[in-house]
């Protein structure tokens, strides 16, 4: 709406601020302080130091702004129970992790229009070939990070389970997206739709696929778990 014009950016600004500064009261005076304080700094993070620096400075924005993305389970604990203890901060350490391969394997078959826009995404700033490599190497680096919580007394066997066999899937796909080409420049992708690609890009597609549904597995097994009554594993204890 802002970009077509149906929206003014001041009042889109002004709407932003408004609602910012409604939630961070709301979660202050309904929960604590603490869940309001993270709140409030993961807002700032996004909307200054993410969207208004990072995005159009650095091929770095995904990993660093990835911090904002990241924290809402630390606001969602710090909401519930007062305290962000380290079983918080692991569920935190993983969406950072998955943000790189899951956005990256995105933008390798949208590249034009980050280019177009301006935006330095890896592969329009450091190539296709170097963001499947960097791909793979996250990849290697957040499977073994989503095992932990089954160590830490937060995940169950059933977790042990999903993170396990969804995490082989997650690195088959992620290796196989780098023995791709996709990416390159003579594979355009289509405007059909955001997975309708061509040939070239359909393993980056489908990594960006199952980054998803991965992700949502681990948190909803966790969930699962929790309600079920599935005593964790603690296996560090």
């Amino acid at each position: 709406p802002v970009p077509s014009g149906k929206v003014q950016g001041a009042d889109a600004l002004t709407l932003g601020v408004v609602l910012s500064l409604f939630s961070v009261m709301l979660m202050g005076i309904a929960a604590n302080w603490l869940a309001a304080g993270l709140l409030a700094f993961t807002i700032v993070f996004y909307a200054v130091v993410y969207t208004m620096w990072l995005k159009r400075r650095t091929a770095q924005n995904i990993v660093i702004g990835g911090a904002a993305g990241a924290l809402p389970p630390v606001i969602g604990w710090a909401a519930a129970s007062g305290t962000a203890p380290l079983n918080a901060w692991l569920l935190c350490a993983i969406i950072f992790m998955w943000t790189p391969p899951h956005f990256w394997a995105l933008s390798l078959y949208t590249s034009e229009d980050y280019a177009k826009a301006g935006v330095p995404m890896m592969p329009v700033v450091r190539g296709a070939a170097s963001t499947r490599r960097q791909i793979l190497a996250y990849s290697l680096l957040l499977v073994p990070l989503c095992l932990a919580p089954a160590a830490t007394g937060l995940g169950g066997p059933v977790y042990l389970g999903v993170a396990g066999l969804g995490g082989a899937v997650f690195l088959l796909l992620a290796w196989r997206l780098f023995r791709s080409k996709a990416g390159e420049a003579a594979d355009p992708r289509n405007d059909d739709g955001l997975y309708d690609v061509r040939v070239g890009a359909r393993d980056a597609r489908n990594l960006f696929a199952f980054s998803i549904l991965y992700l949502s597995l681990l948190f909803a097994t966790l969930l699962g778990e929790h309600l079920a009554g599935v005593a964790p594993l603690e296996l560090l204890r």
